[in-house]
């Protein structure tokens, strides 16, 4: 869960109508959760209850649709003439596509409806914008996600940035620790490593890290190669001083030659990115084969990664496929799924589907989203296992609901596929299913 879903939770939580009808916006569209039309009809229930229009058309067309209720068209129109009373011109145009028993009259309605909706959003977006330049906090929080995400707005990385700036302005270093991990883990937002790091130093300015600094300096001096590595990230990532590319790397092979195998692996990246020092990808295989015979599990990915691409050594799917594998069965999850496309694909491996699924799974059950989409697609074409559309919706939607704006369409489309195979019981069941779903240790 995502903060803002966690802050709209709170609110909704306490009676206040327009956080509950967000909250079942969120449910309804996957956005920040799992797709859950229960869980969206309980919210926008409470709200529309409480006479707020945008809740009573999403319930009409909840009860229309039979998304997380029995299907009831007459149901329908009565929340949907509700909201038209108070003037939501959505409801009116939805009204306008029925028949009085609550059938849709054509598709040209249908569009016209769509094309209402997208209007509302961007209305949403501007009124949002209105309220985040009056200094609201959350609102600057929300635009910021919205733009990260381009939901509602087209998608722009500086404009959530600066929101996001605004909005911490005030914000404990806490705060904006967990908004770089949010970024490092591409939770809530699009994965971006660098605007990572700049919130886990703007977290850190004025606080441990200069006396982190001097401790660091000290030891690594002194020949501490768990010190000489962690000073080499300090200049790697600018994490209070300043960046300096060259100094990383000088500190980050005094660590590697002493046998470090983390620093081996940093050491290896520097040379394969051509960061501190000429790129090398000879070297950087050197360095990674180091790492990986410690054990090492990036160092061992890595490596099957430069086999697979022929980067520094010739290529080689077989050994690519011995070095993932040697990763996968440390609990990587990237090399999870990284074997699972080489058994499904035949390449380096006797193609095995039954193997791509079971190294699928490993990789989804750590909440990585292609091998949970992957999975899914396994489970909808029979794959490898028996076919099951249930569990495939069940899958897709995990993938959906976590998905960054590049890709979450794809999953959506994926997963609305599915959905036309489905018994209204059954999506509701497998979104309750992905609501309460959580990933597992490595394994």
């Amino acid at each position: 869960m995502t903060p803002q879903v966690w802050w709209f939770r709170v609110d909704a939580e306490q009676g206040e109508a327009t956080a509950q009808n967000d909250l079942g916006v969120m449910y309804y569209k996957g956005q920040g959760v799992p797709q859950d039309y229960s869980e969206a009809v309980k919210w926008f229930r409470k709200a529309a209850d409480q006479g707020l229009p945008e809740a009573q058309f999403y319930l009409g067309i909840c009860y229309e649709k039979g998304q997380g209720v029995s299907q009831d068209s007459g149901e329908a129109v009565q929340w949907l003439r509700r909201a038209a009373a108070q003037d939501d011109g959505a409801a009116r145009i939805a009204l306008g596509a029925m028949n009085p028993e609550g059938t849709p009259k054509d598709y040209v309605e249908g569009v016209q409806w769509l094309r209402e909706l997208e209007v509302r959003t961007d209305l949403d977006a501007l009124k949002l914008r209105k309220t985040a330049e009056q200094g609201d906090t959350d609102a600057q929080w929300e635009l910021g996600l919205m733009y990260a995400n381009g939901h509602g707005v087209p998608q722009n990385s500086t404009e959530a940035s600066k929101w996001f700036c605004r909005a911490l302005e005030q914000g404990s270093p806490q705060d904006k620790f967990n908004l770089g991990l949010m970024y490092e883990s591409g939770k809530g937002v699009p994965q971006d490593f660098a605007e990572a790091v700049k919130w886990f130093r703007e977290a850190d300015l004025g606080l441990r890290l200069p006396q982190h600094y001097t401790d660091a300096v000290k030891s690594a001096e002194q020949g501490d190669a768990d010190a000489q590595h962690n000073l080499a990230i300090m200049y790697a990532h600018g994490m209070g001083v300043s960046q300096d590319y060259s100094e990383a790397f000088g500190w980050c092979r005094k660590a590697a030659e002493q046998g470090s195998p983390e620093a081996e692996f940093s050491l290896g990246v520097m040379y394969a990115q051509g960061k501190g020092v000429q790129q090398d990808f000879a070297e950087a295989v050197k360095w990674y084969r180091k790492a990986g015979e410690q054990g090492w599990a990036d160092a061992q990915f890595s490596l099957g990664i430069v086999y697979a691409h022929g980067q520094g050594v010739p290529q080689d799917h077989a050994e690519a496929f011995r070095w993932c594998r040697k990763a996968a069965e440390q609990g990587s999850p990237a090399a999870q799924f990284s074997l699972g496309v080489m058994y499904d694909d035949g390449q380096g491996v006797q193609q095995d589907f039954a193997e791509a699924v079971t190294w699928y799974r490993r990789a989804a059950d750590q909440g990585y989203l292609e091998a949970q989409y992957n999975l899914g697609s396994m489970y909808a074409n029979g794959r490898g296992m028996r076919q099951d559309f249930a569990e495939a919706y069940m899958w897709l939607t995990l993938a959906a609901s976590s998905a960054t704006s590049a890709d979450r369409d794809k999953y959506v489309k994926a997963r609305d596929v599915i959905a036309r195979k489905l018994k209204a019981d059954q999506i509701a069941e497998a979104q309750r299913r992905a609501s309460e779903w959580r990933p597992s240790v490595p394994s």
